[in-house]
């Protein structure tokens, strides 16, 4: 057996013994019948709604933004919060959308430099500034929320407050259209790879270490993350949640992307296996996409804060230049 990437007390391997060639060996699953029909229907009808956005001026202090609270509307009349910050020295001229993790909605402190971009950060539905009656921000509840509903299960609804924050955006500025990125990190990641392929106002893509991809082998995989709860929810129900789950897969979702993207992904993860990392990754049409391994994701080590920082740079980088 190959040794672990690191010393740790998890019960499993979170590199699940594979190394990067593995890893960028793995097939995205083929789609369910109906797939793309499945996410095309939700999208364009999400686009008729106007989210009716809303912003007052925040008490949180950026030395180069000006914040603001941020709330707009989403499908089933969800309240979405969150937060906009406007540059304060340079016209706007961009903007780039924020996808949080599962361990919450709160405004980072490592701004991406870039000076003339508007930011956006909406807090999912049910998580963060965006509580819902009857939906748990425990990533391990939030997860399974009306999971044996395939209209109505809770991540769709997470992807249509992406599509609506886009709205938003483009409502208070104008004139970023054409000029709209994606950042997602994990859970946001994987919201991201799924809400993306459908909407053609995102015009550049970041995932960084992005759930959700290849569903069917994650229900293989132990881990510490909130694909444990579905493992267990499967374990104890009669109904096959890959009846749900194959609609979505954001390994399958990313076959459909057509524009520039660059995925950070991990070969050490023990909350998002790096298996379904690399799956998205590999979906993605190779003219179109870029790499950034990560010793590990979710989890601390040594060189990890240079680590991210070069990351950022890169995405930097990225968004600038798409």
């Amino acid at each position: 057996m190959r040794p672990s990437l690191f010393a740790h007390d998890y019960a499993f391997d979170p590199s699940y013994q594979m190394d990067l060639a593995q890893l960028l060996a793995i097939d995205a699953p083929l789609p369910p019948p109906g797939f793309a029909e499945f996410w095309r229907q939700r999208h364009a009808a999400a686009l008729t709604l106007s989210p009716r956005p809303r912003i007052t001026r925040a008490a949180l202090q950026s030395p180069h933004h000006v914040v603001y609270d941020l709330r707009f509307v989403s499908t089933d009349a969800v309240d979405i919060g969150g937060w906009l910050l406007l540059p304060k020295d340079a016209p706007v001229r961009r903007a780039i959308i924020f996808g949080h993790g599962y361990g919450g909605c709160e405004l980072p402190e490592d701004l991406l430099e870039i000076e003339d971009a508007v930011l956006l950060y909406p807090c999912f539905r049910g998580i963060g500034r965006s509580p819902r009656p009857g939906v748990s921000p425990d990533p391990q509840h939030h997860v399974l929320h009306r999971i044996q509903d395939l209209q109505h299960y809770v991540i769709g609804g997470c992807v249509e407050d992406l599509w609506l924050a886009v709205s938003a955006l483009l409502e208070l500025f104008p004139e970023v259209a054409g000029r709209v990125a994606y950042s997602g990190i994990s859970f946001g990641g994987g919201i991201g790879a799924l809400a993306v392929p459908w909407d053609a106002r995102v015009g550049s893509l970041h995932l960084h270490v992005p759930t959700f991809g290849h569903q069917a082998l994650r229900l293989t995989l132990p881990s510490s993350g909130s694909a444990e709860s579905v493992r267990d929810f499967q374990r104890h129900h009669d109904f096959h949640v890959m009846d749900t789950l194959s609609y979505y897969d954001a390994a399958v979702a990313a076959r459909h992307l057509r524009i520039p993207v660059l995925v950070a992904a991990a070969l050490f993860d023990p909350v998002v296996a790096p298996p379904g990392q690399f799956a998205i990754f590999n979906a993605i049409d190779k003219s179109l996409k870029r790499l950034f391994v990560l010793q590990a994701g979710h989890f601390e080590y040594a060189d990890q804060a240079q680590e991210l920082r070069q990351m950022h740079r890169e995405v930097v980088h990225f968004f600038m230049q798409a």
